[in-house]
């Protein structure tokens, strides 16, 4: 309650700043304003009030000046205020930023030992992005031409879009279809030319998805072929709790969290070591991957 109460009293580019000293402070282990300069290209004066204020206002038990290293250093307080202490949250800052936090002192260091496999870049183009996120936003139906492997020489359809998913390789659209009547994802970069918002709103908003509103529950264990100690490495490696990692999401996406953990529903592999992982209620969610 009170790292909530933090964020939101301060303004969204301070909270931007205030992460980045808690973020390289947390990790890295020593902040000096240089930091705060070469991130966000203010003075050292700005970038001096910027921490003063942090600690003043915020976590005056959080940093220690320490002479001999010329900077600021967690205390044995410390408590994050504005970033998720967690080290996956790190990880994730590694991940998302791995472009410019080379150019950020501190952060670089990180980077010299650190290694992002990036997956091809799909092909969205802005002026098909801008008017499904209007249509989204305000209701509004949508006349596109859309490309698929039944219609590869793409068709006309009339779409009343809702909300736009990642699945971790892509983005989709979840959308009413007209033509087929029911709501469908719809991949960005299929799209074909530039998509036209109609004046008339549409009544299939995302209230009305009736599967997009059922939440669903994957649940995962260790293959049981395995042997307990293969077991307990795959448990510890998943985070699962009590032999089973359960995750909830939504119905039409529960095909799209198979694929992000590469478990093939249709088959199982014949070694246990290359599998590792099932999905125990399998049944259960049938209806969901073939819908």
């Amino acid at each position: 309650m009170k790292r909530k109460q933090a964020i939101e009293s301060v303004r969204w580019d301070l909270a931007l700043r205030y992460r980045l000293i808690e973020t390289v402070a947390w990790w890295e282990g020593r902040l000096t304003t240089g930091h705060l300069m070469q991130s966000f290209g203010i003075s050292r004066q700005q970038a001096s009030k910027d921490i003063n204020s942090y600690i003043s206002e915020h976590a005056p038990k959080n940093l220690e000046y320490d002479k001999h290293l010329k900077g600021y250093v967690p205390s044995k307080y410390f408590e994050p205020m504005f970033i998720d202490g967690s080290a996956s949250a790190y990880l994730r800052l590694l991940n998302q930023n791995h472009d410019r936090a080379p150019h950020i002192t501190g952060l670089a260091l990180a980077y010299a030992h650190t290694e992002v496999l990036h997956v091809p870049t799909r092909s969205v183009r802005p002026e098909v992005l801008r008017p499904l996120i209007r249509a989204c936003r305000e209701g509004l139906r949508l006349e596109c031409e859309y490309a698929s492997f039944n219609t590869p020489d793409a068709e006309t359809r009339l779409i009343a879009p809702h909300t736009l998913v990642y699945t971790g390789i892509r983005w989709h659209v979840r959308a009413y279809c007209e033509k087929n009547r029911d709501y469908r994802e719809f991949v960005l970069s299929r799209f074909r030319g530039v998509p036209e918002l109609m004046d008339d709103r549409s009544g299939k908003c995302r209230d009305e998805d009736e599967a997009w509103n059922t939440r669903v529950n994957v649940v995962i264990e260790p293959d049981s072929r395995l042997i307990p100690e293969q077991k307990a490495i795959i448990e510890t490696d998943y985070g699962m709790r009590k032999g089973r990692l359960v995750i909830e999401t939504r119905g039409p996406l529960v095909k799209y969290v198979l694929q992000r953990y590469q478990i093939d529903s249709t088959k199982v592999h014949p070694m246990a070591t290359a599998q590792q992982i099932v999905v125990a209620n399998l049944d259960e969610l049938k209806p969901w991957l073939y819908h």
